[in-house]
């Protein structure tokens, strides 16, 4: 279980402060997938910093299975929206990276890496160094790497935000796919909305300025996915009902900084 307690987060600047977050209140039970939308200055990168450990709170705090995080841990998966990899290190090796930071027997760091390798759609490109990849294969390289650890949670930080549209949804398949197959918690922060309900079991809606849970709502589609599913009414409706929420706290953020 993820749970973030009243967490709020501030950023000193000349004559006061920032608050980039403010008395988030979120729990996220064991294998769920939780999609994060909001408009710009909402905080959602913030957000899985905090999560992720990179950055400290200044109210509240993180907790993970009832353990307050205190900083990086193997505990959490992270990929960010370039899908960085090592450019050195081959397809395999890089997935191999944070096992080998691991106590594990060499054994079980193979078994994991050739695992990962093939639910990701990359055994065929093990010995392929990084510009020999596509954008979305690199991208792929990176879930890869985040999920040999087998993480408790997984964070995704606009991880498609800059692929094309048809290796965004191939992506987006993959990611449900892999999810359903590890079941591993996945928080995932998009400025995407009809991704984040094709994604999510859930949608937390942010308000801006400062960072605040705006709405929490089920997604109610079915459990198995394709990509049809984003014509159905049931869809459509929920789309639009997230867009007109991330419009109206972006038009109040928009009226507050005007005054």
């Amino acid at each position: 279980m993820l749970d973030l307690v009243s967490l709020g987060k501030h950023f000193p600047r000349r004559g006061g402060a920032v608050q980039a977050l403010e008395a988030i209140d979120l729990s996220v039970p064991a294998g769920q997938f939780v999609c994060v939308v909001g408009a710009s200055g909402s905080g959602k990168s913030t957000l899985l910093s905090l999560i992720a450990g990179l950055a400290a709170p200044t109210a509240g705090e993180v907790r993970l299975d009832g353990a307050p995080v205190t900083g990086p841990g193997p505990d959490r998966g992270l990929v960010f929206q370039q899908g960085w990899v090592y450019p050195w290190r081959t397809v395999e090796r890089n997935v191999a990276f944070g096992l080998e930071l691991l106590p594990l027997p060499r054994a079980e760091r193979e078994r994991r890496v050739a695992w990962y390798l093939a639910e990701t759609g990359l055994t065929a490109l093990r010995h392929a160094l990084p510009k020999q990849l596509s954008g979305g294969q690199r991208q792929r390289v990176a879930i890869a790497r985040a999920l040999a650890c087998e993480p408790d949670v997984l964070l995704l930080d606009e991880p498609f935000g800059a692929l094309d549209v048809q290796t965004k949804e191939d992506m987006q398949l993959l990611i449900r796919r892999v999810w359903q197959d590890t079941g591993t918690t996945v928080l995932m922060v998009t400025h995407d909305v009809e991704e984040a309900i094709f994604l999510g079991q859930r949608v937390i809606v942010l308000a801006s300025d400062p960072g605040r849970v705006a709405a929490d709502l089920p997604v109610k589609l079915p459990a198995e996915r394709e990509l049809s599913v984003k014509r159905l009414p049931d869809f459509l409706a929920m789309r639009a009902q997230v867009e007109d929420l991330v419009r109206a706290y972006h038009r109040r953020h928009q009226q507050k900084r005007a005054i």
